[in-house]
């Protein structure tokens, strides 16, 4: 059984060259974890095409992102390679399926589907997908909050998490 993982769509935008601060390492890092992925893992979406609708479309050249998605597209209705999760929209927090917890208030209001769609994808041991993350800062900052409601994030750019001097 292949493992389950979520994807912000900042992976594929620095697969794709489109983040400045992304350096080649960051890059390197973004692509070999999409290729992982498409060989090794399941993706986990929401069944409202939610965080689908995030990820890059193709503009000029194509890249790397790009062939990422399109194999997103391509295989979005094949079990062995992409589960689809129903979330709940929810008026306070965005989606039910979001944690409850004041230190998480301030949690980017437009990431909060891919910790929904992680806690609907939960096993029935109770372990989340881990979030795949390469270059938003926000995870970072709210990484204990997360990791309290069991919410593992993968820091792909651990580079860029560092303090502003």
């Amino acid at each position: 059984m292949r493992p389950h993982v979520v994807m912000d769509s900042n992976v594929a935008f620095v697969g794709n060259r489109q983040a400045e601060q992304a350096g080649p390492g960051c890059i390197l890092a973004c692509v070999d974890r999409m290729a992982r992925i498409r060989e090794h893992e399941k993706l986990v979406l929401d069944d409202g095409g939610r965080i689908l609708e995030e990820y890059p479309r193709p503009t000029g050249q194509p890249g790397l992102g790009d062939a990422f998605v399109k194999w997103v597209w391509t295989n979005l209705f094949d079990p062995k390679v992409c589960r689809l999760v129903q979330i709940e929209p929810h008026e306070e927090r965005g989606f039910a399926e979001f944690p409850d917890d004041e230190d998480l208030a301030g949690f980017d209001q437009d990431d909060r589907k891919f910790v929904a769609v992680a806690v609907a994808a939960a096993s029935a041991s109770g372990k989340l997908p881990p979030i795949l993350n390469a270059s938003d800062r926000d995870w970072w900052d709210h990484r204990d909050a997360l990791a309290r409601h069991g919410v593992d994030v993968e820091f792909l750019c651990p580079e860029l998490m560092k303090e502003s001097a």
